[in-house]
């Protein structure tokens, strides 16, 4: 089985994480996993006004501030996960990674960094569900 973890470093990714080493029958028929950070776009002004290389900087910078201790935490579960970073929107760019992956399984926190981007921009997960064809666990 092909596991996809769609991390944001936020309470409900520690949640997510936490229900995978409580329920260990997930991960016994694992062939490969991998944990998937999905970063915002920097606003086009900022964009224009750095090089491509640093803004690619800065956004590896940032995943790997949110993989990295994923990545330690699944080490301790003795699984050694791929590791990969996107810049988009969260749910739709989670949701053809998914796919164009072909996963068997998507995993992810019901919630994310903030309600109030909720609110405002409409929930990931609700937007992964609507999007994505490969099946979805969301842990609460």
């Amino acid at each position: 089985m092909r596991i996809l973890l769609a991390v944001d470093g936020s309470a409900y990714t520690k949640k997510m994480l936490a229900y995978l080493a409580a329920h260990p029958e997930f991960l016994v028929d694992v062939s490969s996993i991998t944990v998937l950070n999905v970063r915002p776009a920097l606003p086009p002004r900022a964009r224009a006004a750095l090089d491509k290389e640093v803004v690619d900087s800065y956004h590896a910078d940032e995943a790997a501030k949110v993989l990295d201790p994923v990545v330690k935490f699944l080490a301790r579960q003795n699984l050694k996960p791929k590791t990969a970073w996107k810049v988009g929107p969260a749910g739709e760019t989670i949701a053809k990674f998914a796919e164009t992956g072909k996963f068997d399984l998507l995993i992810m926190g019901s919630h994310g960094q903030g309600a109030l981007s909720n609110l405002v921009m409409g929930s990931v997960a609700t937007q992964v569900l609507a999007r994505c064809k490969v099946p979805v666990l969301l842990v609460r």
